[in-house]
């Protein structure tokens, strides 16, 4: 089974990073969604079958602590696992991030394998 990944960060070249690293995680990738923003993730959650979420938190126009209040607040989104990768490492930060509903935080800059083990896990491919 395949599985669809949204990524959501206003930098192309990290958006590009994390592709190639989901690609490299050993998991079956369907199709891969981008966004530059909160605004536009929400969108491509709504238009597309999403398996999980890769996000940033600070962005323009949607940051992604709202960006995760407007998926968990949607009936229909709220399932889907979030994982916030992101510069903003402040404790207040990540611990609002993980208490509203991300699965896990990972801060920039960060090895590729920590993601690849994140997404594995998520998505049931380990007890890791």
């Amino acid at each position: 089974m395949a599985f669809n990944f949204l990524i959501v960060d206003d930098s192309p070249i990290m958006r590009k990073v994390i592709i190639k690293t989901v690609r490299m995680s050993g998991v079956d990738v369907g199709e891969i969604f981008e966004a530059n923003n909160g605004a536009e993730g929400l969108i491509e959650a709504r238009d597309n079958w999403i398996d999980l979420i890769l996000t940033d938190i600070n962005m323009p126009i949607m940051d992604g602590i709202t960006f995760i209040e407007h998926l968990k607040s949607d009936d229909v989104l709220s399932s889907i696992p979030i994982i916030v990768i992101s510069t903003e490492g402040r404790d207040d930060v990540v611990q609002r991030a993980l208490d509203i509903g991300a699965a896990d935080y990972i801060t920039k800059p960060f090895r590729p394998e920590e993601i690849g083990a994140d997404v594995l896990k998520i998505l049931g491919y380990t007890d890791a």
